[in-house]
């Protein structure tokens, strides 16, 4: 009878019925001999998206036991070099599928498969789905051993539960699908204030004004200020706030958030669930220029024009106050962690005459960027198309030259001037694409020129590029002050071992660094054959276990390692062992 129930669920019977809402007792704690604490929750604003899923603490070591969370199949196995790093997906009987990151290794089996695709596909780092029928678990059994792998800066277990049907990733703690222990109210820090004005359909906001905020109790904020909050003809609250959880010292996420207006709610944010392609909107659901810096989440209570409805459960009037000048209004708001636990800030506001109300500079000579239309334009050196869906509001179009001193890098050759496209703290959901002028770059520097860019905090950075017809092409998300540069340095190679005989060694290990355009691809070679690596991107390390099945013992092997950097430029490590 066993035999025929599990024939029934891994041939595809028993997963055809319809999704179920999954349900806490269905779940195991999906890694053993740990203490059950997280370090990071669902939804946390990330650069560039929200965490998918929680960051079960493995107590600072790798190798704990990871478990399946429900009976079900792995369906899928991927290993990258940042990400999830060693990845393992597993299919349920409900509709569901449960993702485990960073691992160090899988389960035996597993790993076996894995050797084999590698060969097959000729690569190390592979994504790849499996049969329902290859590899069949029940709750419980463990599946591999937790690590630090991908783009993880510390031990731990990177766990989702998803829709399987599309993806959406779920809320787990605030589902209560995980166990946690959690008695603290979220931290609200400050709170800030714009006001926003608009030339023809375009938004034009003011900087905001800051307000700090005391704790007179858990739970419950004030202003530091007791005279109410003057506010004007239009505009929105930005919110700083994070969670804690007991027992840990890490910032967490905050689930929900509400603001009240004379006791009718206006906007509601909550976080139960996600649309991998939507990810990005992090970007307008929190205030993006304060986020990039903060380690709270930075949110601002209005929706932008190009964010859809869907994050928000409540958005009356677009969430924005227009206090009619010498109205006071009661304004209150609530900060809700995923385990129910809350936090008020509750104020009043009162509107200003209008003509101290923010207005907008006069911007008629410049093009708009409208945030639902194609936009083009090509002069001075640059030619730029942004996508309708690319911003999150219009905005007008600025390009100056770069008029400050050129940074310094003495590994580079600067090769243009500075040419500054709209504002680098302004987010992009979509790829715009870049042309610059790159006809003075010499013949002989073509192959190496790619374009650099400054940070926020006015660091050079890589950006990429091709040189084509006398002009470097960069598909980007983020625009701001671009330079041509020239990047000739080659990466660097620095073995781990000295000696010649390794007979008693598991692995070799290698640093691969490089001094701008990052490592672009690293492949190893033994005897002549492709081997495999393991690469840890965040260490910048590469390490290849030696595989006696394939390439035999008890004689001399060659190695080769080639590493090319993002501007094409390689170098290659060779040297024999015994083994």
């Amino acid at each position: 009878m066993r035999h025929i129930l599990l024939t029934l669920l891994f041939s595809g019977g028993l997963l055809a019925a319809p999704a179920q809402e999954p349900r806490s007792e269905r779940y195991r704690f999906p890694v053993r001999n740990v203490a059950g604490l997280y370090s990071a929750n669902f939804g946390e604003m990330r650069p560039n998206h929200f965490h998918s899923g929680v960051d079960i603490k493995t107590d600072g070591v790798t190798g704990k036991p990871v478990v399946a969370a429900a009976d079900g199949y792995v369906v899928r196995i991927a290993v990258s070099p940042g990400g999830y790093g060693r990845a393992l997906y597993i299919a349920h009987p409900d509709g569901t599928t449960t993702v485990y990151g960073h691992l160090e290794r899988f389960r035996t089996d597993i790993e076996s498969y894995l050797r084999y695709k590698r060969y097959e596909q000729g690569r190390s780092n592979v994504d790849f789905t499996c049969k329902p029928s290859l590899f069949p678990v029940h709750a419980g059994d463990t599946v591999a051993l937790s690590g630090n792998s991908g783009m993880s800066f510390g031990p731990h277990l990177h766990f989702e539960v998803r829709r399987s049907s599309d993806q959406r990733t779920l809320n787990t703690l605030a589902a209560k699908l995980l166990p946690v222990r959690d008695r603290i109210a979220p931290r609200i820090m400050r709170l800030h204030y714009v006001e926003v004005d608009s030339l023809g359909d375009v938004p034009v906001h003011s900087r905001p004004r800051t307000f700090d905020v005391v704790r007179r109790s858990e739970g419950d904020y004030a202003l530091r200020q007791t005279q109410p909050v003057a506010v004007g003809r239009r505009g929105y609250f930005i919110v700083e706030c994070s969670d804690r959880k007991d027992e840990v010292h890490n910032t967490f996420g905050i689930y929900r958030l509400t603001e009240e207006v004379d006791g009718e709610v206006r906007y509601e944010y909550r976080m139960d669930g996600f649309l991998f392609g939507d990810t990005r909107y992090c970007n307008a659901v929190s205030y993006y220029p304060m986020q990039l810096s903060s380690r709270n989440e930075v949110i601002r209570l209005t929706q932008p024009a190009g964010c859809p409805d869907r994050f928000f459960t409540t958005m009356k009037n677009r969430a924005l106050l227009t206090t009619p000048a010498g109205r006071r209004q009661e304004v209150r708001i609530t900060a809700e962690d995923d385990c129910g636990n809350r936090s008020v800030l509750a104020f009043t506001v009162e509107g200003k005459a209008d003509e101290r109300s923010f207005r907008a500079p006069a911007c008629d000579s410049l093009p708009v960027v409208r945030h639902d239309r194609d936009f083009h334009r090509e002069g001075d050196g640059v030619r730029i198309e942004i996508p309708a869906g690319t911003l999150y509001e219009s905005c007008f179009y600025t390009q100056r030259p770069h008029d400050e001193p050129q940074p310094k890098d003495s590994t580079l050759l600067f090769l243009s001037r500075g040419v500054e496209i709209l504002d680098v703290r302004l987010p992009m959901h979509r790829y715009a694409t870049l042309w610059i002028d790159a006809t003075q770059v010499p013949p002989e520097l073509r192959r190496h020129a790619v374009l650099a860019s400054l940070s926020p905090k006015g660091k050079l950075r890589y950006e990429g590029g091709k040189w084509s017809d006398g002009r470097i092409r960069l598909r980007t998300r983020s625009l701001g002050t671009f330079f041509v540069v020239a990047d000739t340095v080659r990466p660097t190679i620095r073995p781990h071992f000295t000696a010649h005989d390794l007979s008693g060694q598991r692995s070799v290990t290698f640093s691969v660094g490089d001094n701008f355009s990052g490592v672009g691809s690293v492949s190893c070679l033994v005897d002549g054959r492709m081997a495999i690596l393991e690469e840890n991107r965040v260490k910048g390390t590469y390490t290849h276990y030696f595989d006696d099945e394939l390439f035999g013992r008890n004689r001399e092997h060659t190695l080769r390692l080639t590493a090319t950097d993002g501007a094409g430029n390689t170098r290659v490590w060779e040297g024999t062992y015994y083994r």
